[in-house]
């Protein structure tokens, strides 16, 4: 499951990211963020297109362009 699959109030664990949709540099830059595999997020946004959406990582809000979220690899909360 990815990111943008996540509807409003979803949570779920960062399982890794799709290494073919993120260049090397940015998927080192949503690392640096916090955005690390087993870390809890939880959508709290989605704009009405779907672009962007924000999460919450660590307690503290980001938000991602929809080709972003869908390289971020997920499984959801049970």
């Amino acid at each position: 499951m990815y990111l943008g699959h996540l509807q409003v109030g979803q949570k779920a664990k960062v399982v890794g990211f799709i290494k073919d949709k993120l260049n090397r540099a940015y998927r080192q830059k949503l690392l640096s963020m916090g955005l690390t595999p087993g870390v809890e997020i939880s959508v709290l946004r989605v704009a009405p297109l779907g672009d962007p959406v924000e999460i919450e990582v660590r307690g503290f809000s980001l938000s991602l362009r929809k080709d972003e979220a869908a390289a971020l690899e997920v499984s959801q909360r049970a």
